[in-house]
């Protein structure tokens, strides 16, 4: 398995793992925090702009994604998927380290994921990932999400040893 920065040429792949993996989120929120479709083609594009989207590739196929954006002096993890049959099988760990390793000029990243997703929020325990003692302040300073999401997720933080 590699990892690689994504591009416009893989916008379709990364709607089909973004938009598969996030039918999970029907079992967990309420149906008005369900977007369908979770990303749009637009949505993927105006994402890049302000940060880079990352793949996890097994031989050609796009089985993970996640974004790295930097904002007011951390790094963002953002959108990190995994297809359905491909989780708890290293991919959102590979996917995680990759961009551990790329970040630089800050000592902090942060990801935020709803409270209920208790497997994206086990993910990020076990790579180190610390709840955010206020996180909607961490998301207020950080994100640009929509209120029902704002109220419904939460942020953990990672700080890094910026002499790597």
């Amino acid at each position: 398995m590699m990892v690689r920065a994504l591009g416009p040429r893989d916008r379709r792949a990364a709607m089909v793992v973004i938009n598969t993996a996030a039918e999970w989120y029907a079992e967990f929120l309420p149906p008005s925090e369900v977007h369908e479709p979770e990303m749009t083609l637009q949505g993927w594009a105006e994402e890049a702009r302000r940060m880079t989207w990352y793949g996890a590739f097994d031989g050609v196929d796009l089985v993970g994604v996640m974004g790295l954006e930097y904002a007011g002096g951390a790094a963002l993890l953002r959108h990190a998927y995994v297809l359905p049959d491909r989780q708890r099988k290293g991919v959102a760990a590979m996917l995680l380290n990759h961009l551990e390793r790329d970040v630089a000029g800050v000592d902090t990243i942060i990801v935020g994921t709803y409270a209920a997703n208790y497997k994206a929020r086990a993910a990020f325990e076990k790579a180190g990932y610390q709840l955010s003692s206020d996180s909607e302040a961490v998301l207020r300073r950080y994100y640009d999400i929509p209120k029902d999401r704002l109220q419904s997720s939460v942020t953990y933080e990672k700080h890094i040893d910026r002499e790597r």
